[in-house]
């Protein structure tokens, strides 16, 4: 038998440890150890995203939003974790109306945006009515002395006459004998002109004055009273001119009949401008100015505009139809508009940032007002809803309720919840909309959040599932500063509430922009998480109602706006645990209440 040297033994066992350090390393690199891996590092992740979710809730009810895991009070599931995400540091909260979409879903939803500008608007009046007589243009033949009409010149409507033209030829009696005397005065002053007394040429000169003026009164023009002077003799006939150029459209009389003193024998109207006769609804009175411009059409001529402009505007409303007469002062050169044509009128009144009509368009662009397109709100009953895309995060949107104005066009007048600059959401809307309800947000179907999809609206949302359960939201606790300027807040509101009851509207308006001023100086950055994001909703809902209050038309709107502003102040002493007394202690924190920094 051999003997096996000790050079031989390494070799063996060195060997085999090297070829299962191979295999160890090739191992690595095979599939099975990838998917191993690749298990390990999502079992990691999904871990990290159970460690940073704050909020677990239920699959099937997501209005149910538990801060710890366990069981859904309404099906009896687990609850899963919501990625919530966090914050860079130094950024702020976002809003409880936020929503972040990938680029697919974006692309998917196709979300569209669009600026808010201030822009030259106009709301569009639609207004009926027909073509009238311009009656500041009518021109009346009447007998000024008693008489027997001879003969008429015009025996029939319709016919064009010009100034001067004769009209009627009147026989009269008491025509002849003011002529009678005038001309006895005249020759009286004739036989005078020898005489030496300066008072009786005096009388003369006065007497022949007066039976010329005598004569005039009785509507003889001054041509005719030359005439009976070159002739020297009374005529019991006279001849009436007509007074105006126009068209004969009403005649009175007939040939032989005896007329007094005032009766009407022809009415002339002069055609060159009319009146067109609108008809404004109730609702369109604050939108019509005298001197706007106006546009029409008729039957008679269709696809042709004539122009006109507002020049009255009846001070009363017709009980019966409840609109306002309009008077448009219409030139009509060629005679084309006749009087009880039927014509659509159209005015354009411009705009003010204020919401009000203009008689002429705003030279600064200052004074245009703030408009969004009129697809970006999302309206139901008194509430507009609008989603805008937060600056500097890309796919980002958050909801805001605002106040809107009237509707001009395609637009629609903001008057607060957004600023120049901002984009809001002008398709796509709804989707976003539908999103947040799903995940229990507040949107347009569920102001205050809750509701949830998937046909389990029945549930009655988070209301109703706190009620089921027998739970109650706890109260957030606030810094004392911050309750200070919550006291401060509802002082406001008391102020708001005295002068509602008192029911001087100016003084209704002052106090809720007194309001308005209030809620603009509580700094918001003592707050942070959770509760910043409440407060962010409830002071813009808040900020919502004090501009609606402080445009109150009337003692009633006034009423409404501060019923909402009551709800929206409970929710501030339920929702932050903020009681009156609380509020009063916290007064000696007042200096802290004033630092930082008060931007929104």
């Amino acid at each position: 038998m051999k003997k096996i040297s000790k050079t031989g033994v390494s070799g063996l066992i060195f060997f085999p440890a090297l070829v299962l350090l191979f295999l160890f390393l090739l191992s690595l690199h095979m599939p099975w150890a990838q998917d191993h891996s690749a298990h390990q590092a999502q079992k990691t992740v999904s871990e990290k995203e159970e460690e940073k979710a704050t909020v677990w809730t239920c699959a099937m009810h997501p209005q149910i939003q538990l801060p710890k895991p366990g069981k859904c009070p309404i099906s009896g599931m687990d609850l899963i974790p919501v990625k919530t995400g966090k914050k860079k540091t130094g950024e702020m909260p976002g809003s409880l109306r936020e929503l972040k979409l990938s680029p697919y879903a974006m692309k998917l939803a196709e979300i569209q945006t669009s600026p808010v500008e201030r822009k030259s608007v106009s709301v569009h009046v639609r207004m009926v009515g027909k073509i009238e007589y311009d009656e500041t243009r009518l021109g009346y033949i009447t007998a000024w002395v008693p008489g027997r009409i001879d003969k008429l010149y015009v025996d029939f409507t319709g016919v064009s006459v010009h100034q001067g033209e004769p009209m009627v030829s009147l026989y009269s009696p008491q025509l002849m004998t003011a002529q009678s005397e005038l001309i006895e005065a005249i020759r009286t002053a004739n036989n005078l002109k020898r005489g030496k007394i300066s008072s009786i040429k005096t009388t003369a000169r006065q007497t022949i004055t007066a039976a010329r003026e005598k004569l005039r009164l009785l509507g003889l023009s001054g041509k005719q009273i030359t005439e009976i002077i070159r002739r020297g003799r009374p005529s019991d006939h006279m001849t009436i001119l007509s007074p105006m150029s126009g068209i004969v459209i009403r005649k009175n009389a007939l040939e032989g009949m005896y007329v007094k003193t005032g009766t009407r024998i022809y009415t002339i109207a002069d055609l060159s401008w009319v009146w067109a006769k609108l008809d404004a609804y109730e609702s369109d009175i604050v939108w019509i100015r005298k001197g706007q411009k106006v546009e029409f059409q008729t039957e008679a001529y269709p696809g042709e505009t004539f122009k006109g402009e507002i020049t009255f505007i009846d001070p009363f409303i017709n009980p019966k139809t409840r609109t306002v007469k309009v008077r448009v002062n219409v030139p009509n050169k060629d005679s084309k508009l006749k009087p009880e044509m039927f014509v659509h009128a159209l005015v354009k009144a411009p705009i003010s940032a204020a919401a009000k009509a203009l008689v002429a368009s705003p030279d600064e662009a200052t004074k245009f007002p703030f408009v969004i397109p009129a697809s970006a709100p999302l309206i139901t009953g008194k509430r507009a809803v609008v989603y805008v895309a937060v600056s500097g995060q890309k796919g980002t949107f958050e909801g805001r309720e605002i106040v809107l104005g009237p509707r001009a066009g395609d637009y629609y007048l903001v008057l607060s919840g957004l600023q120049e600059g901002e984009r809001v959401v002008t398709n796509g809307n709804f989707k976003i909309d539908s999103s947040l309800q799903i995940q229990a947000k507040p949107s347009m179907m569920s102001p205050g959040g809750g509701g949830g999809g998937g046909g389990h609206m029945q549930h009655g949302g988070m209301s109703m599932a706190r009620k089921e359960t027998g739970t109650k939201s706890p109260a957030m606790e606030i810094p004392a500063a911050f309750a200070h300027q919550i006291e401060k807040l509802l002082d406001a509101y008391r102020n708001i509430s005295g002068s509602v009851q008192a029911g001087d509207l100016t003084e209704i308006r002052e106090s809720f922009k007194k309001f308005g001023i209030a809620l603009d100086s509580v700094n918001m950055n003592l707050l942070s998480g959770h509760p910043h994001m409440v407060w962010m909703e409830l002071a813009m809902l808040m900020r919502n109602d004090s501009v609606i209050g402080g445009n109150a038309k009337d003692p009633e709107e006034a009423k409404e706006a501060l019923f909402s502003l009551k709800k929206h102040m409970n929710r501030i002493r339920s929702q932050f645990n903020v009681s009156l007394s609380r509020a009063q202690q916290s007064k000696a924190h007042n200096h802290a209440g004033n630092s930082g920094d008060h931007s929104r």
